[in-house]
């Protein structure tokens, strides 16, 4: 009876489409009433190689590959993919970050999993916004991703090599833009003032 138990709740898992799932997620899906036996058939299906754990009520399906962004945008809710890791995929920098780096509206923090790190920087929340969905997870745009980078250079929490950049995806429209919603401080606005060597402002 187990064994059919099993596999009644692992067809239902499968059914979801859902390859990302949090207890809830599971709980929903599969409708179980006592909180006991829920943590007891996600410990099945862990066995049985149907999930991964990847914290503490976070899983996946084991058969579906994961994008980085995706993870990193589930791993910590709020959050949008930017600074380093969203300049390099736009090719704004061709270096390439060792962190998959976002940010958030709650304390700054650090998660690894599988080896990969994952940064979330604390932005004020008048700041969370300019940012889309591309497939299955949240990145700001090449503008927003720029601004935040350089407002966290000024506040001596990141860095960027302005030599090393090529802003030729840039819309400056946009960019003045969203400059508005950034706080005026002397080092920001020093920091501004040395990227006017580089795009027209």
């Amino acid at each position: 009876m187990e064994t059919l138990n099993l596999a009644i709740q692992t067809k239902k898992i499968y059914n979801s489409k859902l390859y990302l799932f949090t207890l809830k997620t599971i709980n929903d899906v599969l409708d179980i009433k006592k909180e006991r036996n829920l943590y007891r058939i996600i410990d099945k299906l862990i066995k049985a190689g149907v999930l991964i754990r990847i914290e503490k009520n976070k899983y996946f399906l084991k058969e579906t590959k994961i994008g980085d962004f995706a993870l990193a945008n589930f791993l910590y809710k709020d959050s949008y993919i930017s600074f380093e890791s969203a300049l390099n995929f736009y090719g704004i920098l061709s270096q390439f970050p060792y962190e998959i780096t976002s940010g958030t509206t709650r304390k700054s923090i650090k998660k690894v999993f599988e080896g990969k790190m994952f940064t979330y920087a604390k932005i004020k929340k008048g700041l969370f916004f300019g940012y889309q969905k591309i497939e299955d997870y949240l990145i700001a745009y090449p503008e927003k991703a720029l601004l935040d980078q350089l407002y966290l250079k000024s506040k001596g929490l990141k860095n960027i090599s302005l030599d090393e950049c090529d802003f030729s995806i840039l819309k400056i429209k946009r960019f003045k833009e969203y400059l508005n919603y950034y706080p005026k401080t002397r080092q920001f606005q020093k920091t501004i003032e040395l990227l006017k060597n580089y795009i027209s402002l």
